[in-house]
């Protein structure tokens, strides 16, 4: 009885494991294909955003038959657009959310929906995007002492530096990520991450409490299947 019990909980986890693979490659795959209908090329190298794309589901592990079949997708007018929201979340946080979406008015009413049940609502375009700019985003692990690798990562040109759990956040301008990741893994640093974000101008501080229900609130908007990516403006802890 106890071995079929285990096998019982292994398949459980199996299957739970496979379907949250699942679900990070039928996002990864929409990025790819967005990309390959908004660029405008057949190069990957030619375009920041599938680069980018292309490189979040090689370091995700999504198979390369995978990653060919969203390209073709996107070569093969794929219905699929990508729509930016903007609202506020609890507390009155500001939320910039990037869609892909094969049906927005769809899309749209559900995105409405996951809002105003987390305590917060969708608002119309440019109502909280003032207080983004867009920027490139190179997560770098330490290396030496904060004040010499922030020093050193000033040097090679970032434009800002923010030291977080024991990484940097460094940010440049859009068109100049790739360029800086090279130099920055040139200097001897390791790169744990790199994409194109919209950050905040300025931030909100929430108390313990408040960041506990906002992090249930994210995770649920995030998990939604047309969400690709969340911007807010709450300050981490």
């Amino acid at each position: 009885m106890s071995g079929h019990s285990k096998w019982a909980t292994t398949h459980r986890q199996k299957e739970a494991n496979d379907a949250v693979r699942g679900k990070l490659f039928s996002k990864l795959s929409k990025a790819i294909t967005i990309a390959v209908k908004t660029g405008g090329s057949d190069s990957p190298d030619s375009n920041l955003t599938l680069r980018i794309a292309i490189d979040r589901a090689r370091n995700g592990n999504m198979p390369k038959d995978n990653i060919d079949r969203a390209i073709a997708k996107g070569r093969g007018g794929e219905a699929l657009e990508q729509v930016s929201y903007e609202g506020f979340g609890p507390f009155g946080t500001s939320l910039v959310i990037l869609v892909a979406s094969d049906n927005r008015n769809r899309t749209g009413q559900e995105i409405k929906n996951v809002l105003e049940r987390g305590g917060g609502k969708l608002t119309g375009l440019g109502s909280v995007s003032f207080n983004f700019e867009p920027k490139g985003l190179i997560v770098v692990n330490k290396k030496d002492s904060s004040e010499n690798d922030i020093l050193t990562l000033i040097d090679l040109g970032v434009t800002d530096v923010e030291e977080k759990d024991g990484e940097y956040f460094a940010y440049v301008e859009t068109h100049d990520l790739f360029e800086m990741k090279s130099k920055v893994e040139a200097k001897g640093f390791s790169v744990s991450n790199f994409e194109l974000i919209q950050k905040p101008k300025t931030y909100q501080k929430l108390t313990s409490d408040q960041m506990e229900r906002f992090d249930g609130f994210m995770k649920n908007l995030e998990s939604h299947d047309d969400v690709q990516r969340v911007f807010s403006n709450v300050a981490s802890a």
